[in-house]
């Protein structure tokens, strides 16, 4: 049988599906204008495993856990997981890292920003278009020959690796949370059910494993092929949680007061440009890093490591965001991204051969 979901009809389908579940999960609980923000929830586990001590940002998300093994198991069902990796390891690492980094200034990873502006926040604007900006330079790269070189078959259980520590997390979530740093106010004290975000998230998990979509790719594939097949799926995810919102009374529209959002533009656009300038180096938005990952590509999980890591660098380094506005040192982070990315970029174009 055909994978229905990835054709034009399948990838809007899917698409629409996950802006349900993104605009729920924020009626039952989680953050307004963060039904999902895969960077925002990595960070919120970095500070539950201990990696920073922002009180108010640190809980286990389960959405997490659920995207990774909703294509954990639809990758096994279909034949479709296959362990690999080796592939600028560290690199990868060190992109996930900054990527972090630049989506804590914007406060919102590629799904939040849209999420965002379909929530009313205007702020999102500038966001989403340093998102292109950042995209276009790596596309840029990219079609000059930048590669990170190629994978190699690994072991089945190095693939496994990532998901057995989530699944770790999720079981202290659940049976023993005494051990886990978890905010008892502020947005890490503000979530949906548990047994709604590990379905929600694992629903999200399959559609998006099946459909392949992914943020960062859409606006990728337009500058390259001119491929709008992605961008329907964004799209109607986009449209889906704006109508959903107005229904249930979420649509604020404006620049001002928004939910865990600053009106720094210039910033938002250069945090943004930076976390996409990463994802597209790296090969995905950090929703379709987790998907890679459940399907057993080792190297997206030590991106998502890296991510991780960088929610660490950016709370304890005085870098990521606030309502307030830009942290004290998030300018250097930024630019210090900006040139890390660039030199990447430039130093691993592949030469390519003539015969």
């Amino acid at each position: 049988m055909n994978n229905i979901f990835k054709s034009q009809t399948g990838i809007i389908v899917a698409g629409a599906i996950i802006g349900v579940i993104a605009a729920l999960l924020q009626y039952y609980g989680n953050p307004a204008n963060m039904g999902f923000c895969i960077a925002c929830f990595e960070r919120d586990i970095a500070g539950a495993i201990g990696l920073h001590d922002a009180k108010v940002v640190q809980y286990v998300r389960p959405e997490i856990i659920g995207i990774l093994f909703g294509a954990l198991i639809i990758s096994m069902i279909k034949g479709e997981f296959k362990s690999r990796g080796g592939s600028s390891v560290i690199v990868r690492f060190f992109l996930g890292m900054f990527a972090m980094i630049g989506a804590l200034v914007f406060l919102g990873c590629p799904w939040r920003a849209f999420i965002r502006l379909a929530g009313g926040d205007l702020n999102a604007i500038t966001g989403i278009i340093g998102l292109i900006v950042g995209i276009g330079i790596g596309s840029y790269f990219i079609k000059r020959g930048y590669s990170l070189a190629r994978s190699y078959p690994q072991a089945k259980t190095v693939g496994l690796i990532l998901p057995i520590f989530m699944l770790g997390l999720f079981m202290l979530l659940l049976f023993d949370f005494s051990k886990l740093s978890l905010s008892t106010k502020g947005p890490g004290a503000m979530h949906a059910p548990i047994y709604m975000s590990i379905v929600g998230g694992l629903i999200v998990g399959w559609l998006a494993q099946r459909s392949r979509f992914c943020t960062m790719g859409s606006i990728r594939d337009i500058i390259i092929v001119r491929s709008y097949h992605l961008a329907f799926g964004v799209l109607a995810f986009t449209l889906s949680v704006f109508v959903l919102n107005l229904f249930l009374g979420q649509f604020n529209l404006g620049f001002e007061g928004q939910p865990i959002a600053h009106n720094l533009h210039i910033w938002n656009f250069l945090g943004m440009l930076l976390a996409g300038l990463a994802f597209s180096l790296a090969g995905g938005c950090p929703g379709r890093q987790l998907i890679l990952s459940g399907e057993g590509d080792s190297d997206a999980a030590v991106f998502i490591l890296g991510m991780l890591m960088g929610a660490g660098v950016s709370h304890n380094f005085g870098m990521a965001s606030s309502p307030k506005g830009i942290g004290e040192y998030g300018a250097w982070g930024i630019a210090i991204g900006i040139v890390f990315c660039l030199v990447i970029a430039y130093t691993m174009i592949q030469k390519r051969r003539t015969s």
